[in-house]
């Protein structure tokens, strides 16, 4: 058993720089330089300063082309940077020598699209990419070629050089040193072919892509070429891969502690062991050419027909702070934002070998941002994260990171704080994350830091504070903004807002933690505050306060927002400058530099002005949000039969029914939607609270919509789902065998066992109308 530490003792880090000297590696710098990108081995440079670009993954062709720019928009809005996307190609060329780019499969199009937004862009362009899409990509024609796939086949290769081709010629103009593309992954979870990724990178610049940065994923162990792509790393919190009844493993448990260890040999395990027999390898760490990198960091999680994950919000932003702690130079999400696969049964699935059945068309992911634009939880929290990079992130970037003298014990570890400081050994800063799902964490009952740093020790705060269970926080330590030095502060940076001139620092509170502010001898902090002796000031933080700081090297406001409003909190780069903005729904800027967005009554938006230091209303354009839930009426004109406990397997996992199956066992409800409305320019949804096994939607006899339930609503854009006011919508749910192995979230599992035999029910029904607006007098 291990002695008791002393608090001191537990929470005591000591500052450690970077093992190495700062260089430059070829990549970026002699090999494709880029005009506004550059590598180094310790951060990412961006327009001449160190950066965390931050990156979301959205796939164009799960998305209609009229929903791109909204999307887009908001995914800027909540402060990603870079667009990451997949181009599949067998959504592309489903026939050889068919290749198509209309529509919502237009690449070039997406890109410039982009680039008028403001947003760089990583193509993953594979040729083998996964995806939760049939045969990980290849059109079927591809799957069936008598090639060695995936390896450097001449005859393989001859088929991927002429894709390459293809979409060079779609991007030519697109890609360069001036461009918006400033990144393309090649392949997708490879781990023993490194001069096949050599072999890919030489093929996509001979068909005339190019970029500063060039990526192959690198979990399980792979072995990549490291002087020809940048390693790039994942973290998911839970996956839809493990067997339905097993526990939370380990590979996710991990991702919810600070650590230097990047690899997840669980990404990919399913289909490593299934499809190619390969182990994964002894875990490898970044390349000491390039800082740590990340693709997939849990954005949500796909649902599979045998093990079903719903994250929460704060599920995914704990994932995403531990890496940044860890000293993550590149946040990147999977998915960011959901979409719906096309039609034709491209999904993955039993049918081609794989070991899991994902639905038709339902790719909502749980996304941050949803499939019918929904947002979750996860994006208002992310969106703090993403803030604090863009104002903090020059500082940041270069900081190493330093984990504590005293590290918990291993994955079962429920009382060692997890915490990490990064810092350039004068200011840094302390992240602490102390969340995990299923199993929930106590309250931390006093925390104090003692931290050393490279010519002083800084101990805060001065009295041990409670960490509540759920706290996600990080706090400066001699963050200097305006000519002050904030000494700490036990409040987390969002963002500063005005000109140098007249800086305002906004700091946001964690609930259950007392706001303390600490600041050096000779500077004055004026407002509603309580001195505690020291310097230092504890600050009531029930509604926004507004302090002013004042040094001999300049002055400073602080305004502090409490919980409940830093969830609203949109911080926007406009044309006047950084804007902060309090709304409850989605915000974003328009086209001409005005705030835009929706909402399901009368849009309520705040925006804090620098010079009356308040919140005050924005003026919405005229808007009527008329009815924005209409009840809708479903009459059950078939009852469920009885169903199996089985549909069938593969390598131990449970398959999803048939078309067959649904079609004669479940309950088929017709849905009166004769107050549906909405257009391509429109925002309608059709929100359905039900529980079972499986869910579809048909409309004039065509299936458009499905879902395997897990106890998360289903929310279906009703325009982009093809229903209109006259079309006979059904609805059939499949109920759920009290024997079926498959694995649910805890709350449905506990639906589940409330009912003493198959669970089915439909509850609600509604249409939810949201009312978009534009702010009067913009541009």
């Amino acid at each position: 058993m291990r002695p008791e530490p002393t608090t001191l003792e537990l929470l005591s880090a000591t500052h450690r720089p970077h093992e190495s000297a700062l260089h430059s590696p070829p990549m970026s710098n002699a090999v494709d330089p880029h005009g506004r990108w550059r590598l180094t081995s310790h951060y990412i440079e961006c327009a001449g300063v160190p950066a965390v670009p931050v990156s979301g993954e959205i796939h164009f062709s799960r998305l209609p082309r009229a929903r791109w720019e909204e999307r887009l928009r908001l995914m800027k809005a909540g402060g990603i940077t870079v667009v990451a996307c997949y181009v599949f190609w067998i959504h592309h060329e489903r026939t050889e020598g068919g290749a198509r780019f209309d529509g919502n499969l237009d690449v070039a199009a997406f890109v410039r699209l982009c680039a008028s937004i403001g947003l760089d862009v990583a193509l993953r362009i594979g040729p083998w990419a996964h995806g939760e899409v049939r045969n990980g990509g290849f059109p079927d024609w591809v799957q069936a070629a008598a090639v060695g796939h995936r390896t450097n086949d001449p005859a393989y290769l001859a088929l991927v050089e002429r894709w390459f081709h293809r979409i060079g010629s779609e991007l030519q103009g697109l890609t360069g040193p001036d461009s918006n593309v400033v990144g393309i992954q090649l392949e997708n979870e490879l781990y023993d072919q490194p001069g096949h990724i050599t072999e890919l990178k030489k093929m996509a610049r001979a068909a005339g892509l190019s970029a500063p940065l060039w990526t192959a994923t690198a979990w399980g162990g792979a072995d990549i070429p490291e002087d020809e792509v940048l390693p790039v790393f994942g973290g998911y919190g839970d996956g839809f891969w493990v067997d339905a009844a097993a526990p939370w493993d380990p590979t996710f448990r991990q991702h919810y502690f600070f650590s230097h260890q990047w690899d997840d040999p669980g990404i990919g395990a399913d289909l490593r062991e299934q499809l190619s027999g390969i182990d994964a390898l002894p875990p490898r760490s970044p390349s000491a050419l390039y800082p740590p990198a990340t693709c997939e960091l849990t954005g949500g999680m796909a649902t599979a027909y045998q093990r079903r994950p719903w994250p929460e919000g704060k599920d995914v932003a704990a994932v995403a702070h531990n890496k940044i702690g860890s000293g993550s130079g590149w946040q990147g999400y999977y998915m960011f934002a959901g979409g719906t696969n096309p039609p034709g049964g491209l999904q993955e699935s039993q049918a081609t070998g794989y070991p899991n059945d994902l639905p038709v068309f339902d790719y909502d992911f749980h996304a941050p941002i949803g499939a019918a634009g929904r947002l979750t939880s996860g994006f208002a929290q992310l969106r703090k994260q993403h803030a604090f990079l863009a104002a903090f992130g020059d500082r940041l970037a270069p900081m190493p990171s330093t984990l504590p003298d005293l590290l918990p014990a291993g994955v079962d570890d429920s009382e060692t704080l997890r915490w990490s400081l990064r810092s350039d050994g004068r200011s840094g800063f302390v992240f602490i994350t102390w969340h995990q799902p299923h199993i929930p964490l106590p309250d931390y009952p006093a925390a104090q830091f003692r931290l050393a740093l490279a010519e002083e020790a800084v101990s805060f705060p001065h009295t041990p504070l409670a960490i509540p269970a759920g706290t996600i926080a990080r706090w400066p330590v001699n963050l200097e903004v305006a000519g002050v030095c904030l000494r700490w502060a036990t409040a987390s940076p969002l963002t500063v807002l005005g000109p140098e001139s007249s800086q305002t620092l906004v700091l946001t509170t964690e609930e259950g933690i007392e706001a303390q502010l600490c600041v050096p001898e000779g500077t004055s902090v004026d407002g509603a505050v309580t001195a505690l002796g020291g310097n230092t000031y504890a600050v009531d933080v029930r509604e926004p306060v507004t302090l002013a700081a004042t040094s001999r090297g300049g002055s400073l406001t602080i305004l502090l927002l409490p919980p409940q409003l830093a969830v609203q909190s949109w911080v926007l780069e406009t044309p006047h400058g950084r804007g902060l903005v309090l709304s409850g729904d989605p915000v974003w800027l328009g086209a001409d530099g005005g705030l835009a967005g929706r909402s399901v009554a009368s849009p309520d938006v705040r925006r804090y002005s620098t010079g009356s230091r308040r919140f005050e209303k924005v003026a919405a354009a005229a808007v009527d949000p008329g009815l924005p839930r209409i009840p809708v009426a479903a009459e059950l004109i078939r009852a469920a039969e009885p169903v199996p406990a089985s549909f069938g397997s593969l390598a131990g996992r449970a398959a999803a029914p048939t078309d067959d199956v649904m079609d004669g066992l479940a309950a088929v409800y017709r849905l009166d939607l004769a107050a549906a409305s909405g257009s391509g320019d429109g925002h309608t949804e059709l929100e359905i609270a039900w529980s079972g096994d499986v869910a579809r939607l048909t409309v004039d006899g065509a299936l458009v919509a499905d879902m395997f339930w897990d106890g998360s609503p289903w929310v279906i854009e009703t325009h982009d789902a093809g229903i209109s006011a006259g079309a006979e919508v059904l609805l059939q749910i499949l109920p759920l065998s009290k024997a079926a192995e498959v694995g649910l979230p805890a709350a449905a599992q506990k639906r589940r066992d409330s009912v003493a035999g198959d669970l089915a029910s439909l509850d609600a029904v509604e249409l939810i109308r949201w009312t978009r607006w534009t702010e009067k007098g913009a541009g």
